[in-house]
C-alpha cells in the first residue's frame, strides 16, 4: 500500500473566480467541478524539496512555483495571453526563474531547473 498518493495544494485568492479561469483558460489545466463552481485542477507531475527555514520568517513557509522547459517560450505564450510578468527571467543557479501577477491579485512564478530532477531531465539553457 502506498502511504500518499497525491498532493492537493490551495492557493488562497481576492479574485477565485478570475484564478480558476486563469489556470482552466490560460494554462489549460484539467480539471473537475466538485460542486457549485469549485474547480479542482489535475497538476502535472511535481516534485517537492525541503529546505532549512534559515530565518523566523520562512518557518512554516510553504512555495509554490509552475516548472517549464523553455522559460522564454513560456513566457512568450502567457505575455501573448494578456498575463504580466511582475519579474523579469533571473539566473538562481538552480534554475532561471520569472513571476508573474494572477488575474487575483497574487503572484506566482515559474522556473526553468537546472537541477536534478526525478520528473524531467535536467535541463540547461
Amino acid at each position: 500500500m502506498q502511504l500518499i498518493n497525491g498532493i492537493h495544494s490551495i492557493i488562497f485568492s481576492k479574485d477565485a473566480e478570475a484564478d480558476r479561469d486563469f489556470f482552466r483558460d490560460t494554462l489549460g489545466l484539467p480539471f473537475v467541478d466538485a460542486g457549485h463552481g469549485w474547480l479542482i485542477f489535475a497538476l502535472p507531475p511535481a516534485e517537492l524539496g525541503i529546505h532549512p527555514a534559515d530565518t523566523p520568517q520562512n518557518e512554516g513557509k510553504h512555495q509554490l512555483y509552475l516548472m517549464c522547459a523553455d522559460i522564454k517560450a513560456s513566457m512568450a505564450a502567457l505575455k501573448a495571453k494578456g498575463i504580466e510578468f511582475t519579474q523579469d527571467i533571473k539566473d538562481e543557479g538552480w534554475g532561471l526563474v520569472a513571476t508573474m501577477k494572477t488575474p487575483g491579485g497574487g503572484h506566482l512564478s515559474i522556473y526553468q531547473p537546472r537541477h536534478a530532477s526525478p520528473i524531467a531531465p535536467t535541463s540547461t539553457p
